[in-house]
């Protein structure tokens, strides 16, 4: 049982050192990353509680995990869920599988692994006080790796995708639901 999660961390590990792996005849792996920041204007402890898988349904109206592990609604390594993306135009996947990898809230990074039968990615956020400690800027990395050609292929629309604007809709989404809170 050991060897066995052993050699799947180190298939992981071999196809996300070179950016590719050969895993059949017609097949090669491919791996993309993209980095980007955005701010909120909020103090960071504030702003980091949201980036919880269950917190986020604060800010964004479409978002629900389903709870699997552990049996209440809390974040920390090991939290694990999945989402029904049918409803959100994500092609051919209809379920992501969400495991929370890293907690650290005193360093304010959290780090998500997200797997479909296509692809596996990690979303790592991190952030940091900025301007006297009355906003926040948080940078996300998305690190995709695909598992067959139709990985690859959602892999490089979903950055795209979730890069148009440069996180400026996070930014946007979250600023609006601190707007709301103030105005109540």
């Amino acid at each position: 049982m050991k060897t066995t999660g052993i050699l799947i961390l180190l298939a992981i590990s071999v196809t996300g050192c070179n950016g590719e792996h050969k895993t059949g005849k017609d097949f090669i792996s491919e791996r993309t990353s993209k980095t980007g920041s955005f701010v909120v204007e909020e103090p960071i402890d504030k702003v980091f509680p949201l980036f919880g898988a269950f917190e986020e349904r604060k800010w964004i109206s479409t978002w629900n995990p389903i709870l699997i592990y552990p049996d209440k609604e809390i974040i920390e390594e090991g939290t694990t869920f999945k989402l029904d993306v049918r409803a959100h135009g994500h092609g051919s996947e209809s379920e992501y599988l969400w495991i929370v990898t890293k907690y650290e809230p005193n360093n304010h990074l959290i780090q998500y692994l997200v797997s479909t039968e296509n692809r596996f990615w990690t979303i790592t956020l991190k952030s940091n006080s900025i301007e006297n400690d009355t906003k926040t800027n948080t940078t996300v990395t998305y690190a995709f790796t695909g598992l067959n050609a139709n990985g690859n292929k959602l892999n490089k629309e979903s950055l795209d995708k979730m890069y148009k604007s440069e996180l400026q809709d996070w930014a946007d989404m979250m600023n609006n639901y601190f707007l709301k809170l103030k105005k109540h």
